[in-house]
Order: C-alpha cells, then structure tokens, then sequence
C-alpha cells in the first residue's frame, strides 16, 4: 500500500506539481544545485509535512479534531502560494479516499473540508489503509521528493536516471526524518521548519504566467 501511495502515477494531481522545483530553477537556481534543493525540502517543508502526517493518521483512527490539524499546518506554512499547492493536492487525495474508501468516517470529514492539506489528507489515507505512522511519514517524505525529482527531466536537459540517484541517495537521510516524525506527540509539537527562500520563489510562480507546474 505504501509503494501504491507513493506512485508518481497515483491519481491525484501530483503530475501537475513540481514541489518547488521549477520556482527554484526560474528563479535562477543552477541545475547542480538540485541536490542540494532536495536535501533542504527534506529538512525544512519535509519535515514539517511529515510529522503533520503522522499526527493526521493518528487523529483519523480515534475520530479526533482533524481542522485542529489542518490549522496547526497551515500556521507553519507562511507562503499562501504553497498552502494553495498543498491544498489541490490534498484535494485530489481526497477525492481519491472518497472512491476508494467511501464509507470511512474519517475520510467523510476529510471530503467535507473545502481546503485539506495534502500532508492531513494523506495522514487520512494511510490511517484507513492501515499504514504505521513510521510507514506514513517515509511514504509522505519519498512523495515529496520524488515529485520533484520526476520534474526535474521536464524542466532541464538531464538524464532521468539522474534524479533517481538523487533521491536514492538521500535513502538514509529520509529514514531519520522519518523515525523523528513519529515523536509527534500533539499539534503544539509539530516541527515549524521555515525555508523562506523557498517560500519566496513559490509565491514569485504564483504570478509567473508561463509555467510547465502549478507549483
């Protein structure tokens, strides 16, 4: 279930995003600097992301708050352009749980919220189709990655065994962000990560109107 949620190919809008990748590179990041882009995602939005997962699982299997989630979230993400990213892509997880799993309690709240984050909806997700909070925030951070990893190909002259290196190589690094994300013990204990540089260059793509991405 895990390797299925983190299919580039999973129906739910993915395709259409490039988790800040090309922001960065219109904005003049050097094509070598992606791993290096990666590595700071992971750590910083990442992060945040991952532990807001967890918590989200957590939180569907005892029919909790998840707004309270949501909220806590969204208080940590300072760009509106990325929140609105965040959104469709929780948008189209959601509608896909909705196919899926139609009758769960936890995914009907998750339909009725007009702008689920993509890290809450997918908490959502894995609760139902009984992921384990560490198997939640490694598949949340690899989704991450690899979204913009598959961009990378679309967006510059590049071999695409390239950036299936790149995410292979942070193999480890994911794996510790991910056991630090299940320390989550509550909303007032999610991580607050900033990377406002990337928060810069997203809101800068907001308003650019020749994109290849939404975001």
């Amino acid at each position: 279930m895990a390797l299925l949620l983190a299919d580039g190919r999973l129906p739910v809008g993915g395709h259409a995003h490039s988790a800040g990748l090309e922001p960065a590179l219109c904005a003049g990041m050097a094509s070598a600097e992606i791993p290096r882009y990666l590595v700071a995602r992971l750590h910083t939005v990442g992060r945040v992301e991952a532990a807001t997962a967890v918590l989200a699982r957590r939180v569907a299997l005892t029919s909790g708050d998840l707004d309270e989630v949501r909220f806590a979230y969204v208080a940590r993400t300072s760009s509106a352009a990325a929140r609105d990213a965040s959104s469709r892509l929780g948008r189209g997880i959601a509608r896909l749980a909705s196919r899926l799993w139609p009758d769960a309690p936890a995914v009907r709240v998750l339909a009725a919220m007009p702008a689920p984050a993509r890290p809450v909806a997918f908490g959502v997700v894995a609760a139902v189709a009984g992921l384990t909070d560490l198997d939640t925030a490694r598949t949340t951070l690899y989704d991450d990655l690899q979204t913009a990893a598959c961009a990378a190909p679309k967006l510059i002259a590049i071999d695409p065994v390239e950036p299936v290196r790149w995410v292979l190589d942070l193999a480890d690094a994911i794996d510790r962000v991910a056991a630090n994300a299940v320390t989550v013990t509550g909303c007032a204990d999610l991580p607050a990560r900033t990377a406002p540089q990337l928060e810069l260059w997203s809101q800068q793509h907001a308003n650019r109107h020749r994109r290849i991405f939404h975001a």
